[in-house]
């Protein structure tokens, strides 16, 4: 059916094609579908129970015809026999389509399954699991809240110890809107009018900001908890709506004292609310406020909130140590201060009060600092996003995290006694690593790289031949998750490494991290070319630009790889996990910098033998997109295709209309004095100046667009200019609109039909 469905889809598509074409597309559509449809490893829990560690893992596929992710979840047990741990996986796993979250207890006796309203007039409803059949369900109206955020942002769904209430955070009531009788002029509250009045209609009420990207039709983000016994819900009071709540988190139980507190992160918006999406930049706090208790008199009374890092600007995914002694939290301060949408973390922690009383202000201590420039091979500072939820080594002091690290991603180890920072995921691995779980104090980790498909790893801390503590990874005897055949044999004939290359036109001007050479992941095929020719090369770049590419698997990508192409994946200046100083070498120079750094890669990629000059393609989106646009107008006759997917073509049209107007003033200018709503003509020309279209009149490159009708970032309107400019000097396009896709372009269906369109557009330039 899936199958029949896709053949059928792909001829409606391009009906009217030529017979090859249509062949074409015919082909590469089922090859496309087997790389779509591998499953993503999303989230792991670990439990002790009588019989042994048992786990849990949630994974996600994508469902094409559905145009949705179906969610599922594997449980197993883990047997460890001297040094070979395995996996006892059940059979099949278990559909959760439709279900918003899942979140395990802390003894993992009880599951709570979040299922968000379809509908504006739909209820929320909360199910409690037990091991063998379902506890509870409790059906919240939308009168109490609306739907629970499972964003990974403002995203919070909290046990408490003794796992009789949950804090979570979701979308406050809807506010009250004007109702107008059948006169059209009789003006009334929303509440005091019956339902059943047929003659009214209501009206629209105040404008209120949103979050933007990703979050258009999203209500304010409250505080509520749920009693998992009887159903009750409490909607936090005290929190002002001029700050977005998240992340929250119990605090643990004071000594001689009944206080309690919900831990969370919080956002300003009381100006404008700029895009939050992909932006570390927004102003943030770790804030505190106590419970009340339901017993006494003062149950409906709101206590004042704690800013608990207000002296530091931003705070984020606040996490208590196992004695609770202090907190520990993520900041990124540099981001703030700076004005870049990313940038370096730095982690600290503050001392908790075992009495339960909070002081008026806090001594924040800095665990791990910005590092601006570091040691060749060194660590390059922190760039983790976020923490587990349980964090932490049985010992108490030693936290797990993964951060980026130059082109991949690892795992690190912090004790937090001895200040030791170490890379736990193994050091001579160009794989990217993300810890999943902790099992004691062992890691269960997936792994990948840009040829081979996630794995879960096994890492057991041991002593080394020296008796020094180390790291003993390990697969697991049977994989989570196989492939087809055709995949497995496809991505068994590819290579990949991590190319070094030297920046050009290195000034004095620069900080000693920015004159440090770029990485670039080249992909390409394993085997021996006839003549020593060299397959077409696809040069993608990230966006951001304060972004990475990872050694990590890409089923996009890959499916590119397998179809002939070698990749040339660029990590410009500017880009996450090289440091601070090469980060902020880029703004001010966007379009310039960044675009030398990838002309320079596809010259030492074509220098040393590995790209034939006549065939070579650029790939890109947002950001990356922007580049794309700006190579084949600043190196015309370098690439014989372009595709760009969402892309920046005119910061001069854009900066009225998106959801982050700073960005646009803080990338072209370098600093964010010149941010203004109100652009004076200076700033326009200066924004136009920086732009692809400034280039336009050069670009003879045929350029496939990919747009989604909903992007907030850039919306559509900025490439239709784009678009209709080259079509006026008669440069060949293609357009594909997707109505009803906002910036990343990632729904199923739409992620399928781009990059097969990426595929065709691409064999036909190159002549594949």
């Amino acid at each position: 059916m899936d199958s029949y469905g896709t053949d059928k889809t792909v001829k409606e598509l391009h009906a009217g094609l030529d017979q090859t074409s249509e062949e074409e597309y015919a082909t590469q559509s089922k090859l496309i579908k087997e790389f779509m449809t591998i499953p993503s490893i999303d989230k792991a829990w670990i439990f002790n129970s009588g019989s042994g560690p048992q786990a849990m893992v949630a994974m996600s596929q994508a469902n094409l015809l559905a145009n949705k992710r179906r969610k599922f979840m594997l449980s197993g047990h883990i047997s460890k026999e001297s040094s070979n741990v395995n996996f006892h996986w059940a059979p099949f796993p278990v559909e959760m389509t439709g279900a918003s979250a899942f979140v395990p207890s802390p003894s993992g006796l009880k599951l709570l399954v979040v299922w968000n309203p379809d509908g504006n007039e739909s209820p929320t409803k909360f199910e409690i699991w037990s091991s063998s059949q379902l506890e509870k369900e409790f059906h919240i109206p939308q009168k109490v809240h609306g739907s629970v955020y499972v964003d990974g942002w403002f995203e919070g769904i909290s046990w408490n110890s003794d796992e009789t209430r949950v804090a979570y955070v979701a979308e406050e009531p809807s506010l009250p809107k004007p109702m107008f009788d059948h006169l059209g002029c009789y003006y009334k509250k929303e509440s005091s009018l019956d339902k059943g009045d047929i003659g009214s209609w209501k009206g629209q009420g105040d404008w209120e900001e949103e979050w933007g990207e990703a979050y258009a039709g999203k209500r304010q983000p409250a505080l509520f908890v749920i009693n998992v016994d009887s159903g009750e819900v409490e909607h936090i009071n005290g929190v002002p709506r001029s700050i977005s709540v998240g992340q929250v988190v119990w605090s643990p139980s004071s000594t001689g004292s009944s206080a309690k507190y919900l831990v969370f992160a919080g956002w300003l918006g009381d100006k404008r609310k700029l895009g939050i999406k992909y932006c570390a930049n927004r102003p943030c706090a770790v804030y505190a406020i106590r419970l009340t208790d339901d017993s006494k008199d003062d149950a409906n009374e709101a206590f004042p909130i704690h800013n608990l890092t207000k002296s530091i600007g931003s705070g984020f995914s606040p996490r208590f140590s196992k004695d609770g002694n202090f907190l520990l939290f993520l900041s990124a301060k540099t981001a703030v201060d700076s004005g870049a949408h990313g940038a370096t973390e730095s982690l600290h922690k503050i001392n908790w009060p075992s009495d339960g009383k909070l002081p008026e202000s806090t001594d924040i201590v800095t665990l791990i600092q910005v590092v601006n420039c570091p040691d060749d091979g060194g660590f390059p500072g922190l760039y983790a996003t976020g923490l587990l939820g349980d964090p932490w080594l049985s010992d108490g002091h030693t936290l797990i995290l993964s951060s980026y690290w130059r082109s991949c991603r690892v795992i690190l180890s912090l004790n937090l006694l001895s200040g030791e920072l170490s890379r736990v995921s193994p050091s001579d691995s160009d794989h990217s690593w993300n810890v999943l779980a902790l099992d004691g104090d062992d890691i269960v980790a997936v792994s990948s790289s840009p040829v081979s498909v996630p794995e879960i790893k096994y890492g057991k801390n041991v002593l080394d031949s020296a008796g020094k503590p180390s790291w003993q990874w390990s697969n697991i005897q049977k994989p989570i998750m196989t492939c087809s055949e055709k995949v497995t044999s496809r991505l068994s004939s590819l290579q990949f490494e991590i190319l070094k290359v030297p920046v050009s036109n290195v000034s004095e001007c620069l900080t000693e991290g920015a004159k440090k050479p770029i990485e670039a992941i080249y992909v390409s095929s394993s085997k021996t070319k006839e003549n020593g020719k060299c397959d077409p090369l696809v040069v993608v770049v990230h966006g951001g630009p304060h972004s990475v590419a990872t050694c990590s698997f890409s089923k996009s990508l890959a499916y590119l790889s397998s179809i002939g192409y070698s990749l040339l994946i660029v990590n410009y200046r500017g880009s996450l996990g090289y440091g601070e100083d090469a980060l902020q070498s880029l703004p001010g120079k966007v379009g310039s910098q960044d675009v030398n750094d990838v002309l320079s890669a596809v010259d030492h990629a074509v220098e040393t033998g590995l790209a034939d000059p006549s065939r070579i393609t650029v790939l890109g989106g947002s950001h990356g997109g922007f580049l794309t646009t700006h190579l084949i107008g600043q190196a015309p006759d370098k690439f014989v295709a372009a595709a760009a997917r969402n892309p920046v073509c005119n910061l001069a049209s854009m900066v009225g209309i998106t959801d982050i107007p700073d960005w646009c003033f803080f990338e072209a200018y370098g600093d964010r004095s010149n941010y203004t709503e109100a652009p004076s003509p200076e700033h326009m020309s200066r924004l136009h100046q920086m732009s692809p279209i400034a280039h336009i009149s050069k670009v003879k490159t045929p350029t496939l667009f990919l747009l989604g009708t909903m992007d907030l970032r850039v919306p559509i309107s900025n490439g239709f200019q784009y678009v209709r400019a080259l079509k006026e000097k008669g440069v060949e396009v293609k357009v594909l609109v997707f109505p009803n896709d906002n910036h990343p372009l990632d729904r199923p269906q739409t992620d399928y039909e781009s990059f097969l369109n990426i595929a065709v557009w691409f064999n036909k330039y190159c002549k594949l």
